[in-house]
């Protein structure tokens, strides 16, 4: 019974770390169509990004 849980442990780990790699690719994917919609709508709006200045 503990090779089996071994393996079936073994086998969730790997499932895991895919899963986890899968989300940081989902996560850089992301963040880059959010930066590309941001300069967009900045772009029709005619906003500068860099230089936003509050008082």
């Amino acid at each position: 019974m503990t090779k089996n849980t071994q393996h079936d442990a073994g086998r969730r780990n790997s499932l895991l770390e895919a899963a986890l790699e899968e989300m940081r690719k989902f996560e850089r994917k992301e963040i880059e169509f959010r930066k590309k919609d941001r300069a967009e709508r900045a772009a029709d709006l005619r906003l500068p990004l860099d230089e936003i200045k509050v008082h």
